[in-house]
């Protein structure tokens, strides 16, 4: 027995205010009332396993609805790399799925306590539970599904990938082709945009970081007639006036010495007094120099005003910043050395498409005699589990049928074919009304599946409607079968499908002081036969003696 389904505990889910429902493995039966809740389990692990939800699932009153999982098994080990690639912590024997949704809107998720996302939980929910509802068999009608159907018993899973990559690697390389062998033309429209393009881009010479430099001189450049107004202003004051600063400092020093003289506590004002005057003369000095360095000529001014012109022309056509447009004439120029150099880049092509293709078709052909080899297995598989059902004569055959182009999915389709009485011809599946027939059609095709089925836990939602008598204790035979290899549930209102489970839980609806709760609850001994005498149509002695003959005989 691989993984297995330990622990639901949901609070708050529609009907349910609070359950912690403890399960085993093998073949579990659920059943119930009518509207007493048994879909809520469905729900439940529906939203476990990623489906979108809102609000009015909550119930009335509640602020938070929670729903969690435990799953156990050494197995759950092989799930550690796709955890670890979504940056959650591994599992050994033990995983945790939970979700809640909020009255605000606010719905979270997490995969062993970690947050994650919803497409990550659905990918993981996926691998742990596969799900069958009255309406899911429809699903079968479908040729996708059945083509997956054929691949999951021949376990192509590694072939496929391999052929969709020779296959995706094909179908871009045609592309690239198909947009290069554009008409004459278009294409010399293109070259010569794109030569006007990579020449005035080219002619500019541009350096990435030179913008904001030639922009800072520009700014100093264009402002340099009243920066040196200002500093020449300055430098006469300091020094060239006839009554500047420093010929007034002159008088001073030579005060500050006659004072040194008489008292000569007083040199430290004649040394605090010349070093000033050393300051203030290189300022001066300084001044006069920056004054000559901004003195430019009005070319310069000129030539750096064209630039910073070409730079913002450059800009408008072709990007946001010199960075971009250097980056936008490298692509152009590729784009441009590709197109002059058509007939060679076609000629590479070609040969790198002939190459895909033979490995495509080779990736192919290895995937189709896989199919060919397994499909009579699975057909034959699918017939034994059919006269299993009550289909004692019926014909079942997976059907491969080559298909005109390579697809996504290799060079097969496949076309389930059915006649359920003897003398009636194989027809397709969506020419089959009964559903009581797809029902268990399904049910076969499930069970063959069972021994290459990875995934744990199957679940069945009433997909034994429309069958009843002699096929129902078959249906209920063949779930007992499938809960030998997997763990299985199955909401039923079918007696002979519920007596053949190793455990039976019941869903009751009971009001309370006016609220109504639903809750769920494991039946054994006499409660079990009880429950499936209700089952068979109350609990008269007749009913409660078949029903203890029905557990007898299967137990």
């Amino acid at each position: 027995m691989s993984a297995v389904l330990t622990l639901l505990r949901i609070r708050n889910l529609a009907l349910v205010e609070e359950l912690e429902w403890q399960i085993g493995p093998g073949f579990i039966a659920v059943t119930g009332e009518t509207g007493a809740g048994k879909s809520i389990i469905i729900g439940a692990l529906k939203l476990l396993l990623g489906e979108r939800a809102d609000k009015s699932l909550i119930r009335t009153g509640a602020d938070l609805c929670t729903v969690e999982a435990v799953f156990s098994g050494p197995e759950l080990c092989q799930l550690n790399p796709q955890l670890a690639e979504a940056g959650i912590e591994s599992c050994e024997e033990d995983l945790i799925l939970k979700r809640t949704l909020s009255v605000a809107g606010t719905n979270r998720q997490f995969i062993n306590g970690s947050p994650t996302t919803l497409s990550v939980l659905k990918d993981v929910g996926d691998a742990l539970v596969d799900l069958h509802g009255p309406h899911d068999h429809q699903s079968l009608l479908s040729p996708e599904t059945q083509l997956r159907l054929l691949d999951s018993f021949a376990r192509t899973e590694q072939q496929l990938k391999e052929y969709r990559n020779h296959y995706r690697l094909l179908q871009t390389l045609l592309s690239e082709h198909a947009a290069l062998n554009t008409a004459e033309t278009a294409r010399e429209q293109e070259l010569d945009l794109l030569r006007h393009q990579v020449t005035e881009i080219e002619s500019a010479n541009l350096v990435a970081d030179e913008e904001h430099e030639i922009e800072k001189r520009y700014k100093l450049a264009s402002s340099s007639k009243r920066l040196i107004e200002l500093a020449g202003a300055a430098v006469n004051k300091l020094s060239e006036s006839d009554n500047s600063v420093l010929s007034q400092l002159a008088e001073t020093q030579r005060l500050l010495r006659d004072l040194e003289k008489i008292d000569n506590s007083t040199e430290q004002f004649s040394s605090a007094h010349a070093s000033a005057v050393v300051e203030l003369s290189e300022i001066a000095r300084s001044l006069s120099a920056y004054a000559v360095k901004l003195n430019l000529d009005p070319e310069q001014l000129a030539a750096l005003e064209q630039r910073v012109s070409l730079f913002e022309t450059l800009k408008r056509k072709y990007g946001s910043s010199i960075a971009d447009v250097i980056a936008f004439g490298e692509r152009a120029a590729e784009r441009m050395r590709k197109i002059e150099g058509r007939d060679a880049e076609l000629e590479r092509l070609t040969k790198e498409i002939e190459n895909a293709r033979i490995q495509m078709d080779r990736s192919g052909e290895a995937l189709s005699k896989s199919r060919r080899k397994v499909a009579p297995r699975l057909s034959e598989n699918i017939r034994r589990n059919l006269r299993d059902l009550g289909f004692r004569q019926s014909e079942f055959e997976a059907k491969l049928i080559v298909t005109e182009e390579p697809s996504p999915t290799g060079f097969d389709s496949v076309e389930l074919l059915f006649s359920p009485n003897p003398g009636e011809p194989l027809k397709p599946l969506r020419a089959i009304a009964s559903s009581g027939e797809i029902s268990r059609l399904m049910l076969a095709i499930k069970s063959a599946l069972a021994a290459h089925d990875a995934i744990p836990l199957l679940v069945f939602d009433e997909i034994d409607t429309n069958v009843g008598g002699e096929i129902a204790n078959a249906v209920g035979a063949k779930m007992q079968t499938l809960g030998n290899d997997h763990q299985v549930i199955c909401i039923t209102h079918l007696p002979q499908v519920a007596a053949n489970a190793s455990s039976h839980f019941v869903v009751a609806k009971a009001v309370t002081q006016g609220r109504t709760f639903s809750n769920l609850q494991e039946v054994t001994g006499k409660g079990r036969q009880e429950e499936i005498a209700r089952m068979l149509g109350g609990k008269s002695d007749s009913a409660l003696k078949l029903a203890a003959s029905l557990l007898k005989v299967r137990h």
